[in-house]
């Protein structure tokens, strides 16, 4: 259910696996996502039993309209009505809120100022990451407060560049924005490494590089994989920053990996 999580200084990081829930093929088992076709009260009883091995309230995490671009949203409670707006990111200074990103092969980015007190859930895609969506959100949370230099970041699972094959030219494209991300697959045809790429950009910000991912989502069989499967779950990345400051809140929107 919780295939990696860990904390540093307060600051709390955790990814999803696809075991341990409801959901039926071929959304089998934990699917988070709720835009993928899936049963919703599927959805809601998955969310609530990853977010009770947690630790957290399910009420209170914010979810995003994920559309692969580079808007950010700062969030202190819950969504208004109307639900969550279109955007990739989102930031927060309240402590207790937990933040989430759902992927199925994109880059889960989750970023964490302990100190300031300031977290950050991103989803990198390679559109994304063409535009900007990781220096949008180390930006949003430099304007309440965070230093870079502070900053702690997880990548999570995501595909791999050994398995993210595309034509010649979209890897040209990605790499005149973004040089690290140019890619070559195991059968020495062109790919995208959105990882590598995102990894560079924190760099070029001034936050500490993170580690690698260490799970390529078309490689594993316990990750969804869009590219793998087509219809499947969505994962999901958690940050949040503990404390007795500023209690707890919920928000609840759709998505989109």
């Amino acid at each position: 259910m919780i295939g990696q999580h860990d904390t540093v200084s307060g600051a709390h990081f955790a990814f999803t696996d696809r075991w341990g829930g409801v959901s039926a093929a071929p959304y089998d088992e934990l699917n988070l996502g709720g835009a993928v076709g899936d049963d919703p009260g599927a959805v809601r009883a998955n969310r609530g039993l990853a977010a009770r091995a947690l630790g957290l309230d399910p009420a209170a995490v914010v979810w995003m309209n994920q559309v692969h671009g580079r808007d950010v949203a700062v969030v202190e409670g819950p969504w208004r009505e109307g639900g969550a707006p279109p955007v990739d990111a989102v930031v927060t200074a309240r402590r207790n809120l937990a933040l989430a990103v759902l992927t199925a092969d994109c880059v889960p980015v989750l970023l964490a100022d302990p100190v300031a007190g300031v977290a950050g859930a991103a989803h990198a895609g390679r559109p994304g990451l063409v535009a900007g969506v990781v220096p949008a959100v180390v930006g949003a949370m430099v304007s309440l407060g965070a230093d870079p230099a502070r900053t702690v970041v997880r990548i999570g699972p995501s595909v791999c560049g050994r398995c993210y094959e595309v034509p010649e030219r979209m890897r040209a494209e990605v790499a005149a924005e973004v040089p690290e991300a140019y890619a070559t697959t195991g059968r020495g045809t062109p790919a995208v490494d959105v990882a590598a790429g995102v990894r560079a950009q924190l760099a070029r910000l001034g936050v500490p590089e993170p580690p690698a991912p260490s799970v390529c989502t078309l490689e594993s069989r316990d990750h969804y994989s869009y590219r793998g499967e087509k219809t499947t779950g969505r994962l999901a990345g958690y940050v949040w920053l503990g404390g007795s400051a500023g209690g707890s809140a919920a928000a609840d929107g759709e998505d989109a990996a």
